[in-house]
């Protein structure tokens, strides 16, 4: 049976009751079109997720037993240029399935796409949107953080400490299931534009300690080479296998 699930921000949740938003509401009254006491799943974006039933007026949910939610795998990020078009919501939506934990979209040289603060925030509120439809798709208790885009320098200074860092690039790179990413508390992986990284760019990503990696001998789109990195690194670190929910 498929599970019915809605994601509400942990201050709406409550121990017995939580309140809907106005958009969780929409979803189970006019998308899903559910009835007062239909049961659903409740997550919460950071990992728990909780049997619930929604009550009359469609207002509240009353929340039950907290159920099992999929296991954490590695702690993924990804650092993705951005890209026109709808190729970057196809990259937050397939990287949310994969299980990456951090998106972060950088202005790379050669993107064609330009965003000033203000169509960046907006950019980065529709694809934190998308990345909580897609957590909900695909059984994720969390939600993945994604950041507004900043350029390659603050991209690279804010990968957490100690995550091993790897830059995507053909020539010289070696292949991802190759480099030995054992022991690390997370990856992150960098994706260039469709016209690849500058040399400076690529300078810049090896200066902060990043390894060089492939992806065999064809030349992929810029979202490929994102999405198919990332179900790489999971396959590697099992997170593709089957594990058993927390």
């Amino acid at each position: 049976m498929i599970r019915r699930r809605v994601h509400l921000p942990p201050e709406r949740i409550g121990a017995t009751r939580a309140e809907l938003t106005e958009e969780a509401r929409h979803y189970l009254r006019d998308v899903l079109r559910l009835a007062p006491g239909a049961a659903v799943e409740l997550f919460d974006g950071r990992g728990a997720a909780w049997e619930a039933v929604i009550e009359p007026g469609f207002a509240t949910l009353a929340v039950g037993a907290a159920r099992a939610a999929l296991a954490s795998g590695p702690a993924l990020s990804l650092l993705f240029a951005l890209s026109k078009g709808e190729k970057g919501e196809l990259v937050v939506q397939k990287a949310t399935e994969l299980g990456v934990a951090r998106l972060c979209p950088w202005a790379a040289e050669r993107s064609v796409l330009k965003l000033d603060a203000g169509k960046g925030q907006e950019r980065a509120e529709r694809w934190r949107r998308i990345a909580g439809e897609a957590a909900r798709q695909c059984g994720r208790a969390d939600v993945p953080e994604v950041m507004a885009p900043v350029g390659l320098a603050e991209a690279l200074v804010a990968v957490p400490a100690g995550h091993r860092l790897v830059v995507l690039h053909g020539p010289g790179g070696a292949p991802l299931s190759a480099l030995g990413l054992d022991g690390a508390p997370g990856v992150a992986l960098v994706v260039g534009p469709e016209g690849g990284l500058t040399t400076s760019e690529l300078a810049a990503c090896e200066a902060a300690g990043a390894v060089r990696g492939a992806l065999g001998p064809r030349t992929l789109r810029a979202e490929t080479a994102a999405i198919a990195g990332l179900a790489v690194l999971q396959a590697v670190a099992g997170d593709l296998g089957d594990r058993p929910p927390n």
